[in-house]
C-alpha cells in the first residue's frame, strides 16, 4: 500500500512540473510576442510629419482634376476637309464654376493654326463660342483624301481661376503655373463637306453664332443718356433769342428818349 502511494505522489509531481514548465514557456512566448509587436508598431506620436505631408500630396495628385469649363464638342475639333484652303472650326466654352475663370488655347501647329479669341476671362455661367482657323495642306499622291491617322495636330485648353473681372493677358498663366489646369486635349477630325451629317450641320450653326457675336461686338454701344439737340436747331434758337433781345433794347431806348 505504501509503495502504491509513493508511486502516485511521484507521478503527480512529474505532472505538476510538466504543467509549470509548459505555462512558463507559453507566458514567455506571449511576453516576447507582445514586445515584438511594440517594436514593430511605434506609437502614432512618433510619426514623421514630412512623410505624412508627402503622402497627402501624392494622394491629391491621384485625385481627378475638377473641371471649370464645359466644352462643346467635348474632345474634338471638326474641320471641313478642303485641301489648300484655310478652314474654320468652332467650340463652345462655358464657365461652370462659381468664380471667374481664364482660359487659354495652345496648339502643336502654331504656324498653320490660330484661335479667336486665343484666350479670355469668363464670369460664372458665362459662355462663348471660340473659332479655330487651320490651313489644310494638300495631300501627297499616295495619301487618302481624308486620313485621320496621319493628322497629328492637337489643341489644348487650359484654365485658371482668377480673383475677379479683369483684362485678359497671357502672362496670367505664366505667373501662376501651379494653379493652371488642363481642361482637355482636342484632336482634329476632318469632315467631308460634300456629305452632310450632324457634326457638319452643328459646326455651321456654331460658326454662324460666332460670326453674329463678333459683329455685335464691333457695333458702337447705344447712347443711354439724354439726346443732344442738332447743331442747326441750337443755332436757330440762339438767333431767335438774340433778335428778341435786340428788339427789346431798341424799344427801351426809344421810350427813354
Amino acid at each position: 500500500m505504501m509503495a502504491v502511494e509513493d508511486q502516485k505522489s511521484t507521478s503527480d509531481g512529474k505532472v505538476w512540473g510538466f504543467l509549470k514548465q509548459t505555462f512558463k514557456h507559453s507566458t514567455g512566448g506571449a511576453t516576447t510576442s507582445s514586445r515584438t509587436s511594440h517594436q514593430t508598431h511605434p506609437p502614432v506620436e512618433g510619426t514623421n510629419p514630412h512623410t505624412s505631408a508627402s503622402v497627402s500630396s501624392v494622394a491629391r495628385s491621384l485625385l481627378p482634376t475638377r473641371r471649370r469649363l464645359k466644352l462643346d464638342p467635348s474632345n474634338k475639333l471638326f474641320f471641313p476637309y478642303e485641301p489648300g484652303k484655310q478652314v474654320r472650326s468652332a467650340i463652345g466654352i462655358k464657365n461652370t464654376s462659381k468664380s471667374y475663370v481664364a482660359f487659354k488655347f495652345q496648339t502643336t501647329a502654331p504656324k498653320s493654326c490660330f484661335m479667336r479669341p486665343p484666350g479670355a476671362i469668363l464670369a460664372p455661367g458665362e459662355s462663348i463660342i471660340a473659332t479655330v482657323f487651320k490651313f489644310v495642306e494638300v495631300p501627297e499622291s499616295n495619301e487618302k483624301p481624308v486620313d485621320q491617322k496621319n493628322n497629328r495636330v492637337k489643341f489644348k485648353i487650359m484654365s485658371l481661376k482668377v480673383k475677379g473681372q479683369m483684362d485678359y493677358v497671357p502672362e496670367l498663366f505664366d505667373e501662376q503655373k501651379d494653379q493652371v489646369s488642363i481642361e482637355q486635349i482636342l484632336r482634329v477630325v476632318f469632315l467631308d463637306p460634300e456629305r452632310p451629317n450632324a457634326a457638319l450641320e452643328k459646326l455651321k450653326r456654331q460658326l454662324a453664332e460666332a460670326d453674329a457675336a463678333l459683329e455685335a461686338r464691333k457695333k458702337p454701344p447705344e447712347e443711354s443718356g439724354p439726346k443732344i439737340i442738332g447743331e442747326g436747331l441750337v443755332i436757330d434758337e440762339w438767333k431767335e433769342r438774340r433778335e428778341r433781345y435786340l428788339a427789346k433794347q431798341q424799344v427801351e431806348g426809344v421810350d427813354s428818349v
